[in-house]
This record gives C-alpha cells, structure tokens and sequence, in this order.
C-alpha cells in the first residue's frame, strides 16, 4: 500500500491536465477496493464557476438530484470537511457536525442510488474554495480496512495535484464589515468570549452574539478560527491582536 501511494504521488507530480487527473484517480480507486471518487472544489454543486473544479464517478441520476434539489449546500460530508483538515470516514460524521433529520435523508436518499459508505480528505486553505477528495465503496460493501491510510494520502496528493492543474478562482473582494463587527472580531481574536465581548463594548450578550454571527456570515465561516484566519488575510486584525495577552 505505501509503494502505491508513492507511485501515485510521483505520478500525480507530472499529471499534464485534468482529465488524466480523473483517469488516474479512477485507476487508484479500484487498487484501494473502492468503487467511487469524487474530488471537488464543494462550490461547484452550487454554482457556475469556470475556475471550479469537478471530477467524479458518482452515479449521475444521484448528482443531478443533489444539484438540481439545492441539497447541495447540506452535503454533510462537505459541511464535516469544513471543520477539519485531517482524513475521516464517514461514519465519523456526528463527531464533526451536528447532524440533523436534512443529513441524514441526504445519506440515507444517496444509498438508494448506490454510493456506499466512505472516507474523505478535506482541503481547507483560506482564500481558497473549501475542497474534498472521497472515495466510496458500493452500497451494502463494507470500508477496506487496510486501504484507508493509503487512501487518505493519495486524496492529499490528488488534492495538491489538483491545485497544480486548476486556476484558482479570482479571490473576492474583502467583504464590508461594520466598525462593531471589527472591534468584536479583534477581540475574538484575542480568545474573548461573546460575554466578555459584550462587557467590554457596552453591549449585550445577544448583541455581540449577532455581530460575530454577521462577521461570520460575511465570510462564509462556520467558526470562530476560520473567522479570525481570514480577518487576519484581509488586515481587519493583526497578529498582534491574535495573540492573547499574558497573565
């Protein structure tokens, strides 16, 4: 396992194009024992973008309704990739996100079409589209125990291969944030609480608790780290306000 690893990332090294990325993931898919792949900036179920990356065997009639329902966006998959940066099978899903009765009908409605259970490698880098690399196993089969460390290597070099290949989308424009959702995000990063923040402007709890969900909304960020990574990209905050004083 660890000689095909190595020979796929040699390989993904010199990978000319994206179609040969997909051929190649293909080929890997079967020697690991599984039956699908997908790896995808998430953005690209919901949106139109020519800078988006999509390459997949899932079964065709379960994207289109993925895509065509808007479930996209409560993938929980992509929702549990957003929370870490470190490989996980799906069956580790509860343990990310809070999973509720939307989640689980996704899960449940993609078994129907076949896609059974999986593991997926995450790719989080700010001012980057959110990303994922997942291999499956047919519905009713079970993981491949001793493929899984394999596979969470190959889908971080198939990931760094596709970052190779693709253009990146051109990076938004830093969103707009009010002077109150700037002085609650530099004290956020200073490791304050929403209470502490709230004593320390003058405001109420639920107050500050609405301008950090704003700030948060602004970016897209499901938590207070992604929050203060990228206040920290668009110069919002400096290091040194990230850096909780001592004592």
């Amino acid at each position: 396992m660890r000689r095909l690893s190595d020979r796929f990332a040699e390989t993904a090294r010199s990978c000319p194009d994206v179609p040969d990325l997909r051929t190649l993931l293909g080929d890997v898919a079967r020697d690991l024992g599984f039956r699908y792949f997908a790896l995808l900036d998430h953005a690209s179920l919901s949106a139109a973008h020519a800078g988006l990356l999509r390459i997949d065997n899932y079964p065709e009639d379960w994207v289109e309704e993925l895509v065509s329902s808007g479930h996209a966006a409560d993938d929980p998959v992509h929702l549990a990739s957003r929370r870490t940066n470190l490989g996980f099978g799906w069956g580790e899903l509860g343990s990310l996100i809070r999973l509720e009765p939307r989640h689980t009908r996704i899960l449940e409605r993609s078994r129907r079409f076949g896609l059974g259970p999986g593991l997926t490698v995450p790719a989080n880098v700010p001012g980057e589209p959110s990303a994922s690399c997942s291999f499956a196993v047919q519905a009713g089969s079970d993981l491949p125990g001793r493929s899984l460390h394999c596979a969470a290597m190959i889908g971080a070099h198939a990931l760094r291969a596709a970052r190779r290949l693709r253009p990146l989308p051109e990076p938004a424009p830093r969103p707009r944030l009010s002077r109150r959702e700037v002085q609650c995000l530099q004290l956020a990063a200073s490791g304050k609480t929403d209470w502490e923040i709230a004593r320390i402007l003058g405001l109420s709890v639920e107050t500050a608790r609405q301008y950090m969900k704003r700030a948060r909304a602004a970016y897209d960020a499901v938590s207070r780290t992604q929050l203060v990574v990228h206040g920290l990209r668009d110069a919002w905050i400096s290091f040194e306000d990230a850096i909780p004083p001592k004592g």
